[in-house]
């Protein structure tokens, strides 16, 4: 018998529970790549403009660099997932990347927010494209990838996968409140504590993020056990056989048409809030209370698992939160200027953004299953960058676009300080009415992943019986 082997055939007879400890390091996962990742993607196009002075428009703006970049991002996931697949330790398959590329994170990011002095131009758009596209893409999804990879090499338990999802979505909140809420007022500090300015600000305080996200990273890679992998039965697996498993894979892909599309609300719901508070409700602080009451979402990601271990439906739990999103945006146009109405049809929105957001990342680790029970395959890395990395970085994207090309088309002028009403009723159009339309197709399309979901426990019955067969045969080798 060779050592190791019958405790695996024992492992995937049975369900894994994780341990609280377990679940708070998954946890750290995503709060340390939204710690950067939210400062990267709420403050680099201010500073760029701002401190480094790249113009914001033409072939060498900050634009630019940050639509190329998304481009770079998409294929980055795809090469990642690869990785993953083929990434075969002592450690697991997902859980050695927490330790490799913690440092490599928090000096990509760091050096994205530095301002060397540099000719104006090409000089400065290829620094910052370069360092963008290290930071946001290559590394920051080296990170993400096995962020998601790793859930289902954790336990085959559905209800233990719920619970450690949720875990994950509410550290992911917290990182995000955290930067959305302090970076700015800090770097401001700093910058007058040091002198140097914004440049100075945002130096130190992209360092102390991204000590911080180091020490999160290697509780989380120390604290972690991938109980559901078997180095002896789990070999790494060329592209070609990863695309196969995602060949006929019918769960994953519904799961990813729905999720890209989906980001392309959640983008422009983030992203138009700026326009919509200074423009339409003429009151440009409540970006910062949009911003803060962000952190309430924890409600609804606790709420996740609770509605769908209940329900033992996770397409209804999804359903659900684009209910709640959606009604949330619709009432805000009945609040008018009235602040604190507002707060609370926008909570609304973020409540059921939060259950929305967070279930496809659980759902990931169902369709893993569902492609190793119909090809043999156990494409973790591959399934879940493209499911995740790929759906937030082009979906973003798009959330991206779409707004700007609506406003552009109404009339929008950024150097005018009363926008036209044409203007106003598009800016209205994209916050309100677009994210609503995207949660109803979202929806329409979800509701074609139930009979997948159904099979489940089959699948995940058999699965266990192939892993137990493969086991013994081991044994007697």
């Amino acid at each position: 018998m060779k050592k190791g082997t019958m405790s695996a055939a024992t492992r995937t007879a049975s369900a894994i529970k994780l341990t609280t400890k377990e679940k708070i390091a998954y946890s750290f996962t995503d709060m340390a790549g939204n710690l950067l990742y939210v400062t990267i993607s709420s403050y680099i196009m201010y500073f760029y403009t701002n401190v480094f002075h790249i113009p914001a428009a033409g072939a060498l703006g900050a634009g630019t660099i940050l639509l190329v970049a998304r481009f770079a991002d998409a294929i980055s996931a795809v090469v990642w997932g690869s990785i993953v697949d083929h990434t075969n330790t002592k450690w697991g398959q997902s859980r050695p990347w927490f330790l490799w590329l913690c440092v490599p994170f928090a000096v990509t990011v760091f050096i994205a927010f530095t301002a060397p002095s540099l000719p104006d131009g090409a000089p400065k758009f290829w620094y910052a494209l370069i360092t963008y596209i290290l930071a946001a893409g290559a590394v920051y999804t080296g990170i993400q990838t096995p962020i998601t990879a790793i859930l289902p090499n954790l336990t085959d338990d559905p209800t233990e996968r719920n619970n450690a999802n949720s875990f994950r979505m509410a550290g992911g909140q917290i990182g995000s409140f955290i930067t959305s809420s302090f970076t700015i007022s800090l770097v401001g500090w700093f910058g007058v504590q040091f002198g140097g300015g914004d440049k100075t600000g945002f130096m130190i305080v992209t360092a102390i993020w991204g000590i911080v996200a180091i020490i999160l990273l290697l509780f989380s890679f120390k604290n972690l056990t991938e109980h559901n992998y078997h180095p002896e039965l789990n070999k790494p697996i060329p592209l070609k056989d990863s695309l196969k498993a995602a060949k006929g894979n019918w769960p994953w892909i519904i799961l990813v048409v729905a999720f890209l599309i989906y980001w392309i609300a959640q983008s422009t719901r983030n992203g138009v809030s700026t326009y919509y508070a200074q423009y339409v409700l003429n009151n440009r602080d409540l970006t910062s209370i949009f911003n803060g009451v962000q952190v309430i979402g924890l409600i609804g990601t606790i709420a996740m698992p609770i509605i769908a271990n209940k329900t033992k439906n996770k397409t209804l739990t999804m359903i659900i939160g684009l209910v709640i999103g959606g009604l949330g945006q619709a009432l805000m146009p009945l609040a008018g200027t009235n602040v604190p109405l507002l707060v609370v049809f926008w909570t609304v929105g973020v409540l059921g953004a939060a259950i929305a957001i967070g279930m496809p990342f659980g759902m990931l680790a169902d369709t893993v299953d569902y492609g190793e029970w119909k090809t043999g395959i156990h494409a973790a890395g591959f399934l879940t960058a493209v499911g995740s990395a790929f759906c937030i970085q082009v979906g973003s994207g798009f959330g991206a676009f779409l707004p700007l090309e609506i406003m552009g088309a109404a009339g929008y002028d950024a150097n005018l300080e009363t926008q036209s009403q044409s203007a106003q009723d598009a800016i209205s159009f994209c916050f309100i009415w677009l994210p609503v339309i995207v949660y109803v197709i979202v929806g329409v399309i979800m509701c074609f992943y139930r009979k997948f979901e159904k099979m489940e426990p089959q699948i995940k019955a058999e699965l266990a019986e192939r892993h137990a067969k493969a086991a013994a045969e081991l044994n007697e080798a």
